[in-house]
């Protein structure tokens, strides 16, 4: 059940601006209290948007980039400048137009074996890291597919159980391809877990993952770490109406913890 904070937007445009806000927010307050910030990328369409904004001066230019480490949380096994590729799409929108360090660019590498492309993720993990047992993200980026899956955790997979390592290669029948991800409990350590979610088809979904049981195996976006979830457009089913306002359109600003997890209802 991975309620969270809610924040609605009118429409892409607007959950775009948001989005890229609350990265430029996140990104200031973590080099200004750690000296940097660490942020996972969220590949598909509705978060492209958020990219070439966050490129614009009136975001981009709140950010110290030198100070800023990038890196995925998922990949399609493909080479970087293939049309399928996350690195790719976060390149041409975001990367090409900020004087971000190339060093401070962790991409998965795609075009090597699965298990090989998985080992070496980890180890660059390890690298930026210095927690010896999970990494903390100060954000991560998320989707949610349609069936319920986010980052390359999809409903039945084995990755969803995978408790040692922080990042798994695996076929996806799905999309006849391999694929790279962030394991759980890698996204569930994340100091913030910002989901961006837009469209009708995505609603009922949506309330699915929200509000329903617990059932990770066939909701993967049913993580339980510090959940914000942003929006757009409204979905009729999900959202009280008194928390519609201007303030939405001011930007959101959270890090908030869910309100029920799994192991907090098997501790009653």
């Amino acid at each position: 059940m991975a309620e969270g904070e809610l924040h609605i937007f009118a429409d892409q445009a607007a959950l775009a601006r948001g989005v890229a806000e609350h990265i430029a927010d996140r990104a200031v307050a973590a080099i200004a209290a750690r000296g940097r910030f660490t942020l996972a990328l969220a590949g598909g369409s509705t978060p492209r948007p958020a990219y070439p904004r966050l490129a614009q001066p009136a975001f981009a230019q709140r950010i110290a980039w030198a100070h800023v480490h990038l890196f995925w949380g998922d990949e399609r096994c493909v080479p970087p400048h293939h049309p399928d590729s996350n690195y790719r799409m976060a390149h041409e929108a975001l990367l090409a137009h900020v004087p971000i360090p190339p060093a401070n660019i962790h991409r998965m590498r795609g075009e090597l074996p699965p298990e090989i492309a998985a080992t070496a993720y980890a180890a660059s993990l390890r690298e930026v890291f210095e927690e010896t047992s999970l990494p903390r993200f100060d954000l991560i980026l998320l989707g949610l597919g349609e069936d319920g899956h986010t980052a390359s955790l999809f409903p039945g997979g084995d990755a969803l159980h995978e408790q040692t390592r922080w990042v798994v290669a695996h076929y996806v029948e799905k999309l006849a391809a391999w694929q790279l991800t962030l394991t759980p409990p890698v996204i569930n350590a994340a100091a913030g877990i910002c989901f961006v979610v837009a469209g009708a088809d995505k609603a009922a979904r949506l309330h699915e993952v929200r509000h329903g049981p617990y059932a990770q195996t066939h909701l993967p976006a049913q993580q339980d770490g510090s959940i914000g979830w942003l929006i757009a457009p409204q979905p009729e089913n999900d959202l009280p109406q008194k928390r519609r306002g201007p303030d939405w359109q001011s930007g959101p600003r959270f890090d908030v913890k869910i309100r029920a997890t799994q192991r907090s209802r098997d501790a009653l």
